[in-house]
């Protein structure tokens, strides 16, 4: 899926590397992958991703791989005020990953039907590509079972 929006006012990160330190970030989600960063001095593991550590002030660090499904651990459901050029209802969830809460929508067929407890599976959504015309993603999850 392909979301279009008006380009005068990308809400979208940079994501390349000219742009921004954790661009690997972006290219491993839109690899299907989902991961952070580490501090390559104490080897605190971070979420969401740091350019720095936030323990030891290091900017040295080394990227893991997290899993790519997980728990909702909360969710919310937004019926009004929804954005121009996005479908309604919008579901936003904090889902356990690993020690990781990641705050991210939920999407696909189902997505309403999500509960506490519910598992789910990292499912990038492919936003609008750069000014240069490379592809970019944000983070999102799908329900992991099919809904009855």
């Amino acid at each position: 899926m392909t979301m279009t929006y008006f380009r005068a006012t990308d809400p979208f990160p940079l994501q390349s590397a000219e742009q921004n330190k954790l661009h690997e970030f972006y290219e491993r989600l839109g690899q299907g992958r989902l991961a952070t960063t580490a501090c390559a001095r104490c080897g605190r593991t971070a979420w969401p991703p740091r350019g720095f550590c936030p323990e030891c002030a290091s900017d040295e660090f080394s990227w893991v791989e997290l899993p790519r499904d997980g728990t909702v651990h909360a969710f919310t459901i937004q019926d009004t005020g929804v954005p121009h050029g996005f479908e309604a209802p919008r579901v936003f969830a904090i889902v356990k990953v690993s020690e990781a809460r990641i705050f991210a929508p939920i999407v696909g067929p189902g997505a309403t039907t999500v509960r506490v407890g519910s598992p789910v599976r990292l499912s990038p959504v492919r936003v609008a590509d750069d000014a240069r015309g490379s592809p970019r993603y944000l983070l999102a999850f799908e329900p992991a079972e099919a809904p009855a």
